[in-house]
């Protein structure tokens, strides 16, 4: 009986180790899943570090390059807004000339399509 007892003690304890080994197995695998995962965020971190500070390289290279286009474009428009108001204040006088002679000097006459009839 004491054989019997002591086969099932030492199946018990074979059990609980192997059930130990398990837990302990397990333990560990979650370790290493946890360092993998911490491993990937900090390597995914750097990228988007890297690819930002891409991003705001060729950002500022086609900002300043528009900045140039824009300082341009702004004297160009000065530039011909000047023209214009040069050309105006050079041509103001004959225009409203021209345009009060033909208001004041009207030649009253008859248009070709009436029909005068007696």
């Amino acid at each position: 009986m004491t054989s019997q007892s002591q086969g099932i003690q030492q199946l018990l304890q074979a059990e609980k180790r192997a059930k130990d080994k398990l837990e302990e197995a397990k333990k560990r695998k979650g370790k290493r899943l946890k360092q993998a995962k911490e491993e990937a965020t900090a390597e995914i971190d750097h990228y988007r570090l890297q690819r930002e500070k891409d991003f705001r390289h060729k950002q500022s290279n086609i900002m300043g390059s528009q900045g140039n286009l824009s300082t341009k474009i702004d004297e160009e428009t000065t530039a011909k807004i000047r023209d214009l108001t040069s050309n105006y204040h050079k041509n103001m006088e004959s225009v409203i000339g021209r345009l009060l002679n033909e208001v004041y000097h009207i030649d009253p006459e008859l248009h070709v399509n009436y029909a005068y009839t007696i």
